[in-house]
């Protein structure tokens, strides 16, 4: 984790980059799921790199479920505008909750987050576990049992409640 934190753009040279770039913004909100605490999401640099374009409306929210059963609404959602039009949002909840992104999206309207939530696409990032090929990697049972358990984890847009037909997913290997 600490590694990919060195290599994390923050979130005023992100968007200079854009605008000097002349990287288009298409209409509509982007919501990237991540769990960086701080500076521009990975997946939203994946997306700004294979697409060339970026959404007019952005907020990007790092979810944490905690060791509690129930997490009260006042102490649910927490945001911020980092930029104009680039909000950052922390969610908690407790363990025996479903957490549902679009109400979340919905309610932080009344904490005065002005994302257009009549046209959102949700980003999330996922990542594959393969084998090193230099050998210094897990031995091959260990390989084989995170696949195994990567394999039957809950989707995470079916964990987060999001819209099958609103998800895009940008996929990475990651050598273990």
């Amino acid at each position: 984790m600490a590694r990919m934190h060195e290599s994390l753009t923050p979130v005023p040279q992100f968007m200079k980059e854009i605008q000097s770039k002349n990287v288009p913004r298409v209409p509509g909100t982007a919501v990237f799921l991540t769990r960086t605490e701080r500076d521009t999401p990975p997946v939203m640099v994946w997306h700004v790199r294979h697409n060339r374009a970026l959404h007019e409306h952005l907020f990007v929210l790092r979810v944490e479920i905690l060791s509690v059963p129930w997490v009260a609404s006042r102490n649910r959602i927490t945001i911020e505008e980092v930029a104009p039009n680039f909000w950052r949002a922390e969610a908690r909840f407790g363990f025996m909750e479903r957490p549902h992104i679009p109400e979340l999206l919905t309610a932080s309207r009344s904490l005065g987050c002005t994302v257009d939530v009549s046209d959102v696409t949700y980003y999330v990032g996922h990542e594959t576990v393969v084998g090193r090929e230099d050998g210094k990697g897990l031995p091959a049972w260990q390989e084989r049992f995170f696949a195994v358990m990567e394999r039957n984890a809950v989707h995470v847009s079916d964990f987060f409640s999001l819209p099958n037909d609103q998800v895009v997913e940008i996929g990475r290997q990651v050598s273990i």
